[in-house]
């Protein structure tokens, strides 16, 4: 691993002090768990988390979990996305949980599963995305 969790928590508040308050990096049994906290501006109406506060978690959590493997590489950047919701998201804390499933020398591809921060079994996923970003050259 080339970053610690302490270290991403880090650069997530000098690279992305917008949005870095929202999230919480921590682990379960040596993986990377991103929780997100949930507030009023990320619920649609009906009071269920809104699409692109999840994708958020997703895109989040899989370029954290590449840096933990490669190191504090900003430009790395997506370059494919597709979420599937399976479930309604309810007011309250997700969990994403990301997986690297290919780290080549310029892609990486993987998934992510979103949970509720409720579901300790971690049974029922409320969105699955799978994701592609790419590795900036080494120069």
């Amino acid at each position: 691993m080339s970053m610690t969790i302490e270290a991403l928590a880090d650069f997530m508040q000098q690279a992305f002090p917008q949005v870095a308050c929202d999230f919480l990096v921590h682990e379960e049994e040596g993986e990377l768990v991103l929780e997100m906290r949930i507030e009023e501006r990320h619920l649609r109406p009906g009071g269920t988390v809104s699409g692109p506060s999840m994708f958020c978690l997703a895109d989040v959590s899989f370029y954290l979990a590449i840096l933990r493997k490669i190191g504090p590489e900003a430009l790395t950047v997506t370059t494919n996305a597709a979420i599937n919701f399976m479930r309604k998201p309810e007011a309250g804390n997700l969990i994403a949980l990301p997986r690297l499933l290919k780290v080549g020398r310029s892609l990486v591809v993987g998934d992510v599963l979103i949970y509720s921060k409720t579901d300790q079994g971690r049974e029922n996923a409320l969105a699955q995305a799978t994701m592609t970003y790419s590795i900036p050259p080494k120069n």
